[in-house]
């Protein structure tokens, strides 16, 4: 049997999906700033796509195996080797990086930001997801009687 999750807020939702664009659109806009070689913001933008879609890889692989859904050790272990690769290669990247401390730090903070914001907005539209089919379930049931 499926765990029930409650529908989230729209205060939640929308801090959510402004988490996750103000972390990117900074992240991005803090690359078309830089002072850096294109390769260089190249592969700063590559962590950051990589990152997201790790983190919401894992997000949904967690949920899927709280309510009962077949997910294999091995896409589950790379989920989360790939979430930790994304930061430990942005770590690396920045550690290296010829940019002033407070740079290194923005594009920390907004990369965790966008991470962040990723995770919550998959979770929320897997919620509502779950809500809208009870919702439509409940309706169709009460119909029938």
């Amino acid at each position: 049997m499926a765990a029930k999750f409650q529908k989230p807020t729209g205060a939640f939702v929308a801090a959510s999906w402004t988490a996750l664009f103000v972390g990117a659109v900074v992240y991005l806009l803090g690359l078309w700033n830089a002072s850096m070689q294109l390769n260089e913001k190249g592969y700063y933008f590559t962590i950051l796509m990589y990152g997201l879609f790790a983190a919401v890889s894992l997000q949904k692989s967690v949920r899927d195996r709280l309510e009962g859904i077949n997910v294999t050790g091995i896409y589950y272990s790379l989920c989360w080797v790939s979430l930790l690769l994304s930061i430990a290669l942005l770590a690396v990247g920045l550690f290296n990086a010829t940019l002033a401390n407070s740079e290194k730090g923005f594009f920390a903070m907004a990369f965790l930001l966008a991470l962040f914001g990723a995770v919550a907005v998959q979770k929320n539209v897997r919620d509502i997801g779950s809500d809208k089919a009870e919702t439509a379930l409940d309706g169709a049931t009460t119909d029938e009687a």
